[in-house]
């Protein structure tokens, strides 16, 4: 009877208890766990809330606002303009023709008077020996009208000594001094038919002279507008397939800048000004420049001047049509007051917007669009002047999204 208890004694020892706390482990250890699901909890959601933030966030691109100061050597206005050749020319031939030979290739340097085309000149040729036989021929002529003349005067003195001696009549004298007369008119004539031949061979030479086509003056080709055996012509064909062309040849020292300045900042140009130079092709390099001439009209749809500007470097990366911006320069002049020096700041004009009736720029502030009322200047090429409401060096937003409002998130895209 005893034994079957103690078994049961000894099963009721090896039941587990789960409701009791295993041996060896720490009483504080459930809060520390709990702590840390909790944390790591956070950590997503933070995360995940930077990712919507950013990804919430308007793309943008920024310019710095320029500042307009009057101190030596500031800016005192920029505008946009081109470079363009002084001496550039299309190069034709002066007579309608075939063009049996061009010699040159876009690219080439040619020299003033150089040969480059040559014209069919078949019929130009037959021209100039035409002329040369009839001034040959006429010149025979002559020859046999002097000789004839030499005989009537021969005649006419040996006349004149017979009636002398009455050994002829008077009217015999008369008639050799009237052939005399007479030949020496033929004589005299047929020399005004040589003259007369000898220009047709000068006009002939010409003709033919026109079939060589020659380089105006030294330059450089930058265009080649017509191929062997293509027809050429002084004047327009109508349409037709004619060339009016052959080339184009531009002198790359007469090369300079033009750009329309705004009528409102044209007292702050005058000639000789200095002007720093930037090429949108280098716009690292800083070319010195200076103003040539301010044209003296005015374009009245755009309300510009147009200002002529030479380099004072020449370079063979300068070449026509490419884009340019220009700073004008100014240094400070004595007794210059406050009210005669430029005031404010120079942002692109894709920076502006209209909100009613203000003028409004966006400037990039810890990554959030803030919104400021200025109050606009004069326009200078693709640029305005502000004169309050940005100060020099801010980041402006450059063609804002239609959604961007004032304090919105935004990311600047680099340039």
């Amino acid at each position: 009877m005893s034994a079957e208890p103690d078994k049961k004694a000894l099963l009721g020892q090896l039941r587990i208890d789960r409701g009791a706390e295993p041996a060896g482990s720490a009483p504080g250890r459930r809060p520390w766990i709990v702590g840390g699901v909790m944390a790591l909890i956070g950590l997503l959601g933070g995360g995940a809330w930077l990712a919507l933030s950013a990804r919430g966030a308007l793309p943008v691109h920024t310019a710095l606002a320029q500042p307009l100061g009057g101190g030596a050597g500031a800016s005192v206005l920029d505008a946009t303009g081109y470079v363009t050749a002084r001496r550039e020319a299309t190069v034709s031939a002066q007579i309608t023709g075939k063009v049996t030979e061009v010699l040159f290739d876009e690219g080439d340097h040619v020299s003033a008077g150089q040969v480059i085309a040559r014209l069919d000149d078949t019929a130009q040729r037959a021209a100039l020996a035409q002329a040369q036989a009839q001034l040959q021929s006429a010149r025979a002529v002559l020859t046999e009208d002097e000789a004839q003349l030499a005989q009537n005067v021969r005649d006419r003195a040996r006349n004149e000594d017979l009636v002398k001696r009455n050994l002829v009549s008077q009217q015999a004298l008369e008639q050799a001094r009237t052939q005399v007369d007479t030949q020496t008119a033929l004589v005299e004539s047929q020399r005004k038919q040589i003259e007369l031949a000898q220009a047709s061979v000068r006009s002939a030479q010409v003709q033919l002279d026109y079939c060589t086509v020659h380089a105006p003056f030294t330059g450089v080709v930058i265009a080649k507008a017509a191929q062997v055996g293509e027809m050429v012509s002084p004047l327009s064909a109508g349409g037709g397939f004619t060339r009016t062309g052959i080339g184009t040849v531009v002198d790359m020292d007469s090369l300079e800048i033009e750009v329309d300045v705004n009528e409102a900042y044209i007292n702050r140009v005058e000639p000789g000004q200095p002007v720093e130079s930037v090429l949108n092709a280098y716009p690292d390099w800083r070319i010195p420049s200076h103003v040539i001439a301010i044209i003296p009209t005015a374009d009245r749809s755009k309300a510009t001047v147009k200002v002529r500007i030479g380099f004072d470097v020449k370079d063979a990366r300068i070449v026509p049509d490419m884009g340019v911006r220009v700073s004008f320069e100014e240094k400070a002049r004595p007794g210059a007051t406050a009210q005669q020096r430029p005031r404010g700041v120079l942002v692109p004009a894709g920076a502006l917007r209209k909100d009613g009736n203000e003028d409004v720029v966006y400037v990039l502030k810890d990554r959030h669009a803030q919104r400021r009322a200025v109050t606009l200047g004069a326009t200078s090429g693709d640029s305005r002047q502000v004169l309050a409401g940005v100060s020099p060096g801010e980041s402006v937003i450059i063609d804002a999204p239609a959604g961007i409002r004032d304090d919105a998130a935004v990311t600047e895209i680099k340039q």
